[in-house]
């Protein structure tokens, strides 16, 4: 008679518990109470006649047998999670293409432009996985990506798409209402906002980096307003509440409309080794959707545009 197994729930719990050593951090990434991964723990360690983890007041540690369920469930799930993932590719046909990508690049530079592409190729319709969350190919149903990095993943084609300049920028109306901008010291008289951002040993321009550039040494960034994302710090500036560090890239829309200006033409580079790219497994390389949105994504990266770098210190 074959052995009644634990369903995929219950290896879900243990993989998490096994993984964490933690029935509380368990239950946060599994939204549980931690009174609940317990029990299930204990109904799988019934119904196995097992123990899988020894039990203190303060810890909890794998048993032998625990180790060896662990590893089981892990490699289990994960590859579950990829035949679950090639089934829907599988599933949706041929005529579908689904990008991840974060919300920023989204709505500031990809949704502006996308019309452009269902005209060229009508017959490929486009859905979008919007999440800041690195997708796993193998495990996640989308095609392709677009990410901010080095651009170096394993088994993945990486195209970069464009450097990362940052400008200053506020609303028209924060310059009607003053105080006036007219050399690099006049923004001291303004709330500046900007992001914290570091990543293997690269930090994101920040008001110091900026005012640096600009030739002022004697800068206090005690009063600037940090944000966690790019997106919150661009919208203070939308609101006539900040003058913004933004990526010049994600505002170019917003320039050539007039939601915003660039009060100074001062702009400093991310590091080079950091740029946003379209990314998909290298064994997609010749899908004829991806390279379709490939071809096209390119070829409106590399239109001319202005070169928000350049300096023109007489109109300051």
């Amino acid at each position: 008679m074959a052995r009644l197994l634990p369903g995929t729930r219950a290896l879900r719990t243990l993989e998490a518990a096994a993984r964490h050593l933690n029935f509380t951090r368990a239950a946060d990434e599994l939204g549980l109470t931690p009174a609940a991964v317990s029990h299930q723990i204990k109904e799988i360690e019934d119904q196995l006649g097992l123990v899988l983890f020894t039990r203190t007041s303060r810890t909890i540690r794998l048993t032998e047998a625990g180790t060896l369920l662990f590893e089981a469930s892990a490699e289990v799930l994960d590859l579950l999670g990829r035949a679950v993932s090639k089934a829907q590719k599988t599933a949706r046909g041929t005529a579908l293409l689904k990008i991840t990508l974060d919300a920023q690049f989204a709505t500031k530079w990809l949704m502006r432009r996308v019309d452009d592409f269902r005209k060229q190729r009508p017959g490929i319709e486009l859905r979008f996985d919007i999440t800041y969350e690195v997708r796993d190919f193998e495990r996640d149903d989308v095609d392709v990506g677009i990410r901010f990095g080095t651009g170096k993943y394993a088994g993945l084609c990486s195209h970069r798409l464009f450097d990362n300049v940052i400008i200053p920028v506020c609303s028209p109306a924060l310059l009607r209402a003053g105080p006036p901008l007219k050399e690099p010291r006049d923004l001291f008289h303004h709330t500046l906002a900007h992001i914290a951002w570091s990543r293997q040993g690269v930090t994101w321009p920040n008001w110091r980096m900026w005012m640096a550039a600009a030739g002022v040494d004697d800068f206090d960034d005690s009063r600037t307003i940090v944000f966690g994302s790019s997106s919150d710090a661009l919208q203070a500036a939308l609101d006539g509440n900040a003058v913004a560090l933004a990526e010049f890239a994600m505002v170019a829309n917003d320039l050539s409309e007039g939601r915003l200006v660039q009060p100074f033409e001062l702009g400093i580079k991310v590091a080079p080794d950091f740029a946003y790219h379209l990314v998909y497994p290298q064994g997609a390389a010749d899908d004829a959707r991806i390279v379709a949105f490939r071809d096209w994504l390119l070829n409106e990266v590399h239109k001319p545009q202005p070169d928000p770098t350049r300096q023109s210190w007489d109109e300051l």
